[in-house]
């Protein structure tokens, strides 16, 4: 079974960085983009950066100039270094990835979330 694993996140001031990782484990056969979105309660789900396995990259207007991602494929993990953050960045952020994997049903590949990690910025 896959997994996302996402670590990091926490409670800064409103200038400050913060870093977060994203692990994928399980029967991974490819991974083909990874990525971040994030929510903040009463609102829909919102994308933040994405990364391909070919190593392209792009980020959300919203976060281009602050936010870097990076991703390694040989340890099926991203990354997503948060800089000059806001009271406006604060979200749950989730760690998304479309893998192709082997189950019982044979060779697919399937959309997986991890688990969520909160960022707070204060002012």
């Amino acid at each position: 079974q896959v997994q996302l694993v996402e670590s990091g996140g926490g409670t800064v001031e409103a200038g400050r960085s913060l870093s977060l990782s994203c692990s994928a484990s399980g029967k991974i056969l490819f991974i083909n983009v990874m990525g971040w979105y994030r929510q903040t309660a009463g609102r829909q789900r919102e994308w933040v950066a994405v990364t391909t396995h070919a190593g392209g990259a792009n980020l959300a207007d919203s976060v281009k100039g602050r936010f870097t991602v990076s991703r390694d494929n040989a340890k099926n993990t991203v990354s997503l270094l948060m800089n000059d953050l806001k009271p406006e960045d604060t979200a749950v952020y989730y760690c998304n990835a479309r893998i192709t994997t082997e189950d019982s049903m044979g060779v697919g590949e399937y959309d997986y979330w991890g688990q969520g990690t909160q960022v707070t910025v204060s002012s």
